[in-house]
């Protein structure tokens, strides 16, 4: 249903009790609806499977990885776009993961992935400089010079 507030508000947007509004046209239009409750399904219970694991990984990665991976995400600012916010190095660390998991899917899950299996098997992304020579991060420029190990 179309929304009209009073004291000169035009749009909002987000939920408020049982209602989710919405703001449209350039915050000329608000329309509301009933909230409707997620439903849980598979494809959450395994994107959560993998985030706890790579949680765990990440908190068995070398504190001079870590170290490079805030620098590389700094460097990595000047690749988002004006406006936008720029993305943590987890983030990167975790897409750069997930990009890993995808070139391999047969031998590579995410959910049972160990720290020693990315020892072993992750040689393309065991420091920023390889993941960025193999493809598996943006090339920004001072990325070579990023060779801690995980």
């Amino acid at each position: 249903m179309k929304v009209k507030f009073k004291y000169g508000i035009r749009t909002y947007s987000g939920t408020l009790d049982e209602l989710t509004f919405g703001s449209y046209f350039k915050d000329r239009v608000c329309i509301a609806r009933r909230y409707v409750v997620p439903r849980l399904t598979d494809q959450n219970d395994l994107i959560g499977s993998k985030m706890k694991n790579l949680a765990v990984i990440y908190g068995d990665v070398s504190e001079s990885y870590k170290v490079e991976l805030k620098q590389y995400a700094a460097m990595h600012s000047i690749l988002t776009p004006k406006g936008k916010l720029p993305a943590t190095a987890y983030a990167l660390w975790v897409k750069m993961m997930f990009q890993f998991a995808s070139a391999d899917a047969e031998h590579i899950d995410l959910s049972t992935l160990t720290y020693s299996d990315l020892q072993t098997v992750g040689d393309d992304i065991l420091s920023i400089s390889s993941a960025v020579s193999n493809g598996f991060m943006d090339n920004v420029p001072g990325a070579d010079k990023l060779t801690a190990n995980m």
